[in-house]
């Protein structure tokens, strides 16, 4: 694994277990998802890049990069419908709204 791959994954896996730590001391689902984000639009997509530049390009990185695309683009969509559906279930705000 190159330097440049090491770092990467690194620099991912950092990411993910500062908001795991961060999210033992989150009390609500909103600040939990609010903690998530990060994870999904910088951790995942660093642990990627990580190890498709070690593994180099073949197919498997390719399924790699695709699967680091899917993610980043899904998650903040996922988290921020269930932050709706959760701040609707308590009353923060009004279910009629466009969403």
């Amino acid at each position: 694994m190159t330097v440049a791959a090491q770092v990467l994954v690194f620099a991912g896996v950092a990411v993910v277990v500062v908001s795991a730590l961060a999210m033992l001391r989150a009390r609500t689902l909103l600040n939990r998802l609010h903690l998530l984000a990060p994870v999904t639009t910088l951790g995942a997509p660093l642990v990627g890049l990580g190890l498709a530049l070690a593994n180099g390009w073949t197919l498997a990185s390719g399924a790699i990069l695709l699967t680091v695309v899917l993610l980043a683009v899904t998650g903040p969509v996922l988290q921020s419908a269930a932050g709706r559906v959760e701040a609707q279930r308590q009353g923060a705000i009004d279910e009629d709204l466009p969403s």
